[in-house]
């Protein structure tokens, strides 16, 4: 692992125990070596504890005991602002808006390393490794729906349903009761820790914390919509 720090980041040193989530974060940048550039610098403002490159190097960017700058506007659960009780880990991909790829596994096997050694020094339980668009919906897009969060759960790093994929695919695009329906979804995202449930009253805002949910718990059909496949995968979570 390579160290590389970035003046980015605030004091004083945190808690170990005040250390609950791991947020994974794509750098939605053309060029690696911009991205890196841009969590060192101190006019950016941004910055994580980790870049994982696509060779699958590891910067260490900000000690783990510091709180660097990478969650933004951000809620979980009982938890807002989630840069003061989270580590932040950006993977180099140039995202959506770059003509955004799959992950090579180097990358990705780098990455459990990491979280390996993470979740056992600060004891984070695996619900609470987390996408930025988990904890930001309607803001943010990372990892997105590329990012392979059913391999990370299959080795403890995540949480994932354990539904059968084919079986749940029948009831994809089936329409949902309407409102009822919609309130049970909307219900069963702010028990699985979307806080900002409550806030997305609005259609627009509804759609944005689908497409969230969708980019992790349905990535093969992200468009939005609410419908019976969503449904079922929401109560499985719970």
């Amino acid at each position: 692992m390579a160290t590389n720090y970035s003046p980015n980041f605030s004091l004083p040193k945190r808690v170990k125990n005040r250390i609950k989530f791991i947020i994974i974060h794509y750098t939605g940048m053309k060029k690696e070596s911009a991205a890196i550039k841009k969590l060192q610098d101190p006019k950016s403002k941004v910055s994580s504890h980790y870049l994982i490159k696509r060779n699958g190097e590891i910067i260490n960017l900000v000690p783990d005991l510091f709180e660097a700058w990478h969650a933004g506007i951000s809620s979980w659960k009982n938890f807002k602002s989630l840069n003061k009780n989270s580590i932040g880990i950006e993977i180099t991909n140039p995202g959506h808006q770059h003509g955004y790829k799959k992950f090579p596994k180097k990358q990705i096997f780098s990455l459990q390393k990491l979280l390996n050694v993470l979740v056992k020094k600060f004891k984070i339980k695996k619900k609470y490794i987390l996408g930025h668009s988990d904890i930001s919906p309607g803001r943010k897009k990372d990892p997105g729906e590329k990012f392979p969060w059913e391999i990370l759960a299959k080795n403890r790093l995540s949480f994932w349903h354990n539904l059968d994929q084919k079986k749940i695919k029948k009831l994809r695009e089936k329409k949902i009761n309407t409102r009822i329906d919609e309130n049970l979804f909307l219900k069963n995202l702010y028990k699985i820790g979307y806080n900002d449930v409550k806030k997305f009253k609005s259609h627009k805002n509804i759609k944005y914390l689908t497409l969230a949910f969708q980019r992790r718990f349905r990535q093969s059909l992200v468009n939005g919509k609410i419908d019976k496949e969503c449904l079922l995968i929401s109560k499985n979570l719970l």
